[in-house]
């Protein structure tokens, strides 16, 4: 799966992972190695959080779906025969 990330965007990620090497392990890395890095997770892992993200929309919907059924049963009216 390839996400179209602006400039910008890509710019952002790269000085986050380089921000967290050096906060989190006290490690400067280059760049191009925070490009590769960014460009593994892109490949590698982005999919499984998209697909995730997918799931749990779907659960949001159906919930929100029967609530709104729950909502319109309450206006039916017995039938007079």
């Amino acid at each position: 799966m390839k996400f179209n990330l602006s400039k910008e965007q890509r710019q952002m990620m790269i000085e986050d992972i380089q921000s967290f090497f050096l906060k989190e392990r006290d490690e400067e890395i280059s760049e191009f190695a925070a490009e590769n890095l960014l460009a593994f997770f892109q490949n590698s892992l982005a999919s499984h959080f998209y697909y995730y993200a997918v799931n749990d929309a779907i659960t949001v919907l159906q919930t929100q779906y029967s609530s709104v059924e729950e909502e319109v049963r309450t206006l039916e009216r017995p039938l007079r025969w």
